[in-house]
């Protein structure tokens, strides 16, 4: 994306560099790393990436302003998930995007989907930095969005975590976290923030309490960072030591409901550019004739779970009428090869992650590159040169 810079990363790369590099961030990261790192980061220019930061937040706020959207969406929430208190707006946003390149050479982005629930916060920052430092990158490359900087970032952080209480009391709230890909993440937000992973079924209810166990004691609970996708609590038969619907004395640092109302299930309603036609399956009004432009999507599924390319009339008819809310038919966003590598140019889609605490504010961009059908490191295996990366801005 920025010619000089690709460049020169890729004259200086070498394969022992690479592992090098690997080997130092899962050092520096306090874990092993269970999915692919991509050979590169990339670089891109500061306009594009406010661009895409300001057509995010347009999008959020379509459905987070519109009484209309936020009561259709009461639909969303299955009832034994449905807990008191979300408040006006998330907490965290993500929205990804691919990048497009017009007839005319402008990059523009497109919507693959958005969802109100947290990401990386911790890793993703130090991955990026991880970037600049192994291969001595000019430390004028930024690693963040909306004017922050890292003391900036790590106090919009602390507030959006702790909300002024005692890190102790705060808990990142997972499924057997010490197993989630992720672990890398909550290892970063125990150790800038204090806030410990804890697994969902070690807790404890008291009354309106609920309590962790830590160095041989029970600890009250007062704020949950919640971690905790509803899907794999169902996939795997598990149940919450609680009920999500009772008044709990406890806050939400994510409320659980807006995982549900700021998904697949809003990109019906969004009327932008950058939004592919989208559908909920039983409202289709006629099925296209061009079905390799379109994708079949479960509402709700993580890394690319049941989604289809080219639905067919078997996959279709494969979905009880009963069931057909529950999918999106999408428009299909091919994303345009803009990274130059040595294995040819690969997509690349980008995620810019929110913390909407006084305003709606994005703070980092998060990126996968790949080859594949889909852009998730699961589906871009056996290749080089792709998987998660990072953004460095210019």
């Amino acid at each position: 994306m920025i010619p000089a810079l690709r460049r020169q990363f890729n004259d200086s790369f070498t394969l022992d560099r690479y592992d090098e590099f690997v080997a130092a961030l899962e050092r520096r990261s306090g874990s092993s790393i269970h999915f692919r790192v991509s050979e590169t980061p990339c670089f891109f220019p500061r306009e594009l990436m406010d661009r895409l930061a300001a057509t995010g937040a347009a999008l959020v706020r379509q459905l987070t302003e519109s009484a209309e959207y936020r009561r259709a969406s009461d639909a969303s929430i299955p009832p034994e998930f449905h807990a008191p208190g979300e408040g006006d707006h998330p907490l965290w946003v993500q929205v990804d995007f691919g990048l497009v390149q017009g007839d005319d050479g402008r990059i523009e982005p497109k919507l693959v989907e958005l969802q109100a629930f947290a990401s990386l916060y911790g890793f993703q920052r130090l991955f990026a930095d991880s970037y600049r430092s192994h291969w001595n990158l000019p430390s004028s490359l930024g690693v963040f969005l909306g004017g922050l900087d890292d003391g900036a970032y790590d106090r919009l952080l602390a507030r959006a975590l702790l909300n002024g209480h005692d890190p102790e009391q705060v808990v990142l709230m997972e499924i057997d976290p010490d197993r989630q890909k992720t672990r890398p993440d909550f290892i970063e937000s125990e150790r800038r923030w204090g806030v410990r992973a804890v697994d969902i079924r070690a807790l404890v209810q008291q009354g309106r309490v609920l309590l962790y166990p830590r160095d041989g004691r029970l600890v009250p609970i007062r704020r949950i960072y919640n971690r905790t996708i509803v899907d794999e609590l169902q996939r795997r038969g598990e149940r919450a030591p609680f009920d999500w619907r009772a008044d709990l004395d406890v806050e939400w640092a994510g409320h659980p409901n807006w995982y549900f109302r700021i998904s697949k299930f809003s990109l019906p309603w969004l009327a932008h550019p950058s939004v592919p036609r989208t559908w909920f399956l039983d409202r289709v009004p006629e099925m296209p004739a061009d079905r390799e432009n379109f994708v079949l999507k479960p509402l709700y599924s993580f890394a690319g779970a049941g989604v289809t390319f080219a639905p067919t009339d078997d996959d279709l008819a494969a979905i009880p009428r009963e069931r057909r809310h529950d999918y999106v038919l999408q428009e299909r966003v091919r994303f345009t090869p803009l990274i130059d590598t040595p294995h040819g140019p690969t997509q690349v889609e980008a995620r810019i992650m929110y913390v909407w605490l006084d305003e709606l504010t994005p703070v980092l961009p998060l990126l996968r590159m790949g080859r594949g059908t889909m852009m998730g490191v699961d589906h871009n295996k056996n290749m080089q040169w792709v998987g998660a990366s990072a953004a460095l801005i210019a």
